[in-house]
């Protein structure tokens, strides 16, 4: 299924791929792409439109060229009439193909944009697709902040005034990169990842409480922000409440549901005198270190039984 809530305008497709508008009916431009998928036509050149389409961005290679261009004249107007009939929105030819006159004379009478790219086949289907499922993916805005930490994507949530943007600005201090700040734009750009960025209008600025917003960019230079970054670790702040339960060593696995993917995350109790900033570098850390397969936790775990269960045998020798 897609979402049509998102699409991007053909105009910003042809700005990015530096496309060669071969034909475009009026307002092309305006057109709107929905569909992160793209087709490559050859069996609808045959004549087999079951489970077709149309909505999809055309791509003629070189293959399907050379498909039409083995029949005769009347048999490529026929292909490309029964192609072009569905409404198809855009065809674009790759390899800077020359462009097969039947298909420019269908296209003049049904409408159809036509452009041309330079770019092999495959390589341009690969960045067209990345393109379009970043451009088109879900998203939700969440209020937290996200920095890049060690190379991982945090996302800090927790209840306003809890102490956020200032560790933000402490980690951005030791070097790491803020992404955004307050609000948090969130896009699931594959059935794995999830990657966040800053709203336009705030990017690279951060609010300080008795302070007031500050341009990050500017007092700490271009190294310290990132306009995207992969989330790979979300962390709840929360007041510290006395005699509540905190997980002290670990092996409880817990996931933030964000877009139905389940991304791992810590719940850290703040009370004066722990310093977040250290506690979500280290935190960084040893997401990276469980993701190669280690787990400190679990290997203290392990150590502590092992060693239980040798006292427990020696009794009995």
């Amino acid at each position: 299924m897609h979402d049509k809530e998102f699409s991007i305008s053909l105009e910003e497709i042809i700005k990015d791929f530096d496309l060669e508008v071969i034909y475009g009916p009026e307002g092309f431009e305006k057109i709107r792409v929905c569909h992160d998928d793209i087709n490559r036509p050859g069996l609808q050149l045959a004549g087999f439109f079951e489970d077709f389409d149309a909505d999809r961005i055309q791509i003629m290679g070189m293959v399907e060229t050379l498909f039409v261009r083995s029949f005769e004249s009347a048999e490529r107007t026929a292909c490309f009439e029964r192609l072009f009939s569905k409404k198809v929105p855009i065809v674009i030819f790759t390899r800077s193909i020359e462009i097969i006159p039947e298909c420019l004379t269908m296209a003049e009478k049904y409408g159809v944009t036509i452009l041309r790219t330079n770019q092999y086949t495959s390589d341009f289907t690969g960045d067209l697709i990345g393109k379009l499922r970043v451009a088109l993916a879900p998203r939700i805005t969440r209020h937290g902040v996200l920095v890049e930490v060690y190379g991982e994507g945090i996302l800090i949530l927790g209840d306003s005034g809890v102490g956020k943007s200032e560790t933000a600005i402490e980690l951005v201090k030791r070097g790491h990169r803020l992404v955004a700040d307050d609000a948090v734009e969130i896009k699931k750009v594959s059935d794995h990842t999830l990657v966040g960025a800053a709203p336009e209008i705030i990017r690279h600025f951060i609010e300080l409480r008795g302070i007031g917003v500050i341009d990050v960019r500017r007092i700490f230079g271009m190294g310290s922000v990132k306009p995207t970054e992969r989330i790979d670790l979300v962390i709840n702040l929360e007041q510290w409440v006395e005699g509540k339960h905190y997980d002290r060593l670990g092996l409880e696995n817990q996931y933030t549901n964000i877009l139905d993917l389940d991304i791992p995350s810590l719940t850290v109790p703040v009370k004066p005198g722990r310093n977040l900033a250290v506690i979500i570098e280290v935190a960084s850390m040893n997401n990276r270190n469980k993701k190669f397969g280690y787990n400190a936790a679990a290997e203290l775990s392990d150590r502590v039984y092992k060693s239980t269960s040798v006292n427990v045998t020696s009794k009995f020798i």
